[in-house]
């Protein structure tokens, strides 16, 4: 670690904490993996694919539209039922405490693939042996690393707000929540014990490790490969195949090129399911100040000549 990296840096995890962090990445990972030959041979049922789609969206839209496009970037204002709301939601995709991941995530684009950055694949040069290296830190090891960004220095918006702090302690219950809720309604629909285990296994472990990697992705993929059809400081790239797992943050240039922007996909044909929710929320009354994008602030920012 480089001295101009370490004012970045906050205090270290602690270690059950950071034993934990292992725990909720590698037990998750291993139910994927078991997925393919208990699908095969029994344990799957439709139940458990509906509970897992609708757990999968409406956690993964807690963390596109509350940790990042909300209360990282500030897209749009929000009553505070909504802004607890969105925070509790994104707490339950598993991706870490609130004030950790907002803190992470601003320091990302303050040092966007340069030394600083928490999750660059660039970190370590262009040759093939430092691209997976880098691929590898991107993508999952950054996560297993013990130092927490400077939250008073990144994050001292939420620092202040007392909903969030308790929101923030609120990570392990949380995740306990997200992961028993789908093996109750999996057992109270199907009246089974079974349903509540595969709802578990489904709806629950598969469904949190694949939102993982999926996330873990725009953090890799989308700074490897793509388009760049908008001029960004860094190497962000749109990757259409995720665009719809990713609830629109796959459109990852045009988010670096213009980050506040509360829709990703602006272009023809660019699903944004996260920026239609927001519209929603604006159209009920309970979010405004939406920056939506403009003509001409697109204008301003195409990578190619008018």
């Amino acid at each position: 670690m480089t001295t101009a990296v370490k004012p970045l840096l906050g205090r270290k995890r602690p270690i059950p904490a950071h034993v934990a962090v292992y725990a909720f990445v590698i037990i998750p990972f291993l139910a994927l993996l078991a997925a393919v030959p208990i699908a095969w041979g029994w344990g799957l049922a439709w139940l458990d694919i509906i509970l897992a789609v609708a757990f999968y969206a409406v956690t993964c839209l807690g963390a596109t539209v509350g940790f990042h496009r909300y209360f990282t970037h500030g897209a749009f204002k929000a009553s505070r039922a909504l802004r607890i709301g969105l925070a509790v939601v994104g707490t339950m995709a598993v991706q870490g405490p609130i004030l950790h991941w907002v803190a992470d995530h601003r320091r990302h684009h303050a040092f966007a693939d340069k030394e600083g950055d928490p999750h660059s694949p660039w970190l370590f040069g262009t040759g093939p042996v430092a691209l997976a290296r880098g691929f590898w830190h991107a993508h999952l090891g950054w996560v297993l690393e013990r130092d927490l960004t400077n939250q008073e220095r990144f994050a001292p918006d939420l620092l202040a707000d007392r909903d969030i702090r308790i929101i923030h302690r609120l990570f392990g219950p949380l995740t306990i929540v997200t992961l028993l809720s789908p093996a109750l309604l999996g057992g109270l629909i199907s009246w089974s014990w079974q349903g509540a285990l595969t709802a578990f296994f489904w709806a629950g472990l598969v469904r949190v490790t694949a939102l993982h990697h999926v996330t873990w992705s725009v953090n890799s993929v989308c700074h490897m490969i793509g388009e760049r059809p908008f001029a960004a400081r860094d190497r962000s790239a749109n990757f259409w195949p995720l665009a719809i797992l990713s609830m629109g943050e796959s459109w990852h240039n045009l988010h670096h090129a213009d980050p506040t922007s509360a829709r990703h996909g602006v272009l023809r044909g660019q699903i944004d399911i996260s920026a239609r929710l927001i519209w929603v929320f604006e159209k009920l009354g309970w979010a405004w100040d939406v920056r939506w994008p403009t003509p001409e602030r697109l204008a301003r920012i195409s990578a190619a000549p008018a």
